[in-house]
């Protein structure tokens, strides 16, 4: 049975449609990487599938739960990790995440073993009682990565969830997710890093001005555009060309 559902979906802001008939079946068990240029409408789908938004046309579904009508349902089985959240940064780490594993319905000591543990391995351990409001942008998403995963649930939406990591936590979470996989989640991943993407995914969607311009694997996707990286594919496939010839003008602004 798919896990996610959507059938012809779209959404308007200010009588201008940003998505424009979105249908998709995915499977249990698969890392997804989402992508498409800014403002293609890659966080409003996520927003719209963990029910955020729930003022869109068509239908959509996930793990057979309607999200206009079963929103607080679905959160129960969904991870969300935001590329910038409102933190309330007053707080420490521990307390957030007391916070948000009691929204999730989890027990008193499970929180408190989850959050010492994946702090601890997020090398957090000796910030874990410090508010927040002092943090690196880095420091923060850790804090985002655990509270979006500590109730294991069975599908994560990602919205560039590297965002401020540094290089070792970057290969840690890649490394979570490779793994997270393989025990059968399902994880829905918008990046701009596409080497990231193009090595985790197991089917790759391109999205360009609010519609789907590309589905597949990365040797399906090699057939459709340039043969070579998938940098050069979503290029050629959304007519995002020229960049030498920009960059080179830039140089050439800068150095007069």
């Amino acid at each position: 049975m798919a896990v996610i559902q959507t059938q012809n979906v779209a959404k308007q802001y200010n009588g201008q449609y940003v998505l424009k008939g979105i249908s998709l079946t995915i499977e249990p068990g698969q890392i997804i990487g989402y992508i498409g240029p800014n403002g293609a409408g890659k966080s409003t789908t996520i927003k719209i599938l963990s029910g955020i938004l729930d003022e869109f046309e068509g239908e959509a579904s996930v793990l057979g739960m309607d999200v206009r009508k079963q929103a607080l349902d679905i959160k129960q089985y969904i991870g969300y990790i935001p590329e910038n959240a409102a933190l309330y940064e007053v707080l420490t780490p521990m307390e957030y995440l007391r916070f948000a594993g009691r929204l999730y319905g989890m027990g008193e000591n499970d929180i408190l073993h989850k959050s010492t543990e994946l702090l601890r391995l997020f090398k957090l351990s000796e910030n874990a009682e410090q508010r927040m409001n002092g943090f690196s942008k880095g420091m923060k998403q850790k804090v985002l990565l655990i509270s979006g995963l500590m109730h294991n649930p069975q599908i994560i939406f990602l919205d560039e969830p590297l965002s401020g990591l540094d290089a070792n936590a970057v290969i840690l979470v890649k490394e979570i997710l490779l793994q997270l996989k393989q025990s059968g989640k399902t994880i829905f991943y918008s990046s701009h890093i596409m080497d990231v993407v193009e090595k985790l995914s197991d089917r790759i969607i391109i999205i360009n001005q609010g519609e789907i311009i590309a589905d597949g694997s990365f040797e399906d996707l090699r057939k459709l555009g340039d043969t070579g990286s998938l940098e050069k594919i979503f290029t050629s496939l959304t007519g995002s060309t020229g960049h030498g010839s920009t960059a080179g003008e830039f140089i050439d602004i800068l150095s007069h």
